[in-house]
């Protein structure tokens, strides 16, 4: 499974990994695996490992007072998945982390990434791409959440993660995108028929 993830640091990186760096990310990255529903964090647990998606497929939530699950992220294949925040400080984590479908990842743990950062000169520019790409994300998405209508919010999900909306179901995306069921039921039609 490492191998897969060899490939994917390819896109970041001009230059090719030495037999020594391979090696270090062989040892960095643990492969494992998840059974639908199969919780990677548990709130209240600290996030021990992040993972990164070989095969299947996530999602981070938060439960609130009244039990209602409030989508955070979802992931794919070749996307991370974890609580950063928790990871970093090894606190408890506020999210659950789960798997929607059977999913196969390679896990790291914070330290591991630390020696990788420090050694491997492709991760440390990988990481720092994604981190650009992440507030770049974050920051697009708050600034929808507080000033689109649900019309655009959704417009704005399918161009930014086609692959999303065709791996999750509808309640889960719109939880995502902070809108009810019926809203964007209504948004897909008003959508058809145009």
């Amino acid at each position: 499974m490492v191998e897969a993830f060899l490939e994917y640091l390819k896109q970041f990186s001009t230059s090719p990994l030495s037999i020594e760096e391979k090696a270090l990310l062989h040892q960095a990255f643990i492969p494992s695996r998840l059974r639908k529903r199969q919780y990677l964090v548990q709130a209240g647990e600290p996030c021990r490992n992040f993972a990164f998606i070989v095969k299947g497929s996530m999602r981070q939530y938060i439960v609130d007072e009244k039990g209602i699950e409030h989508i955070v992220q979802l992931g794919v294949e070749d996307w991370w998945m974890g609580d950063r925040e928790s990871w970093v400080k090894g606190t408890p984590s506020v999210y659950n982390v789960d798997a929607w479908e059977d999913t196969q990842m390679l896990l790291i743990t914070r330290q591991s990434a630390l020696e990788l950062l420090k050694k491997v000169p492709a991760f440390n520019e990988m990481t720092c791409q994604l981190d650009e790409r992440n507030n770049i994300a974050n920051q697009r998405r708050l600034t929808s959440s507080i000033s689109s209508q649900a019309e655009k919010r959704y417009a704005e999900f399918i161009d930014w993660y086609p692959e999303l909306a065709e791996r999750f179901p509808q309640h889960l995306i719109a939880s995502y995108l902070g809108i009810t069921k019926d809203t964007l039921s209504r948004v897909k039609r008003q959508r058809m028929q145009k």
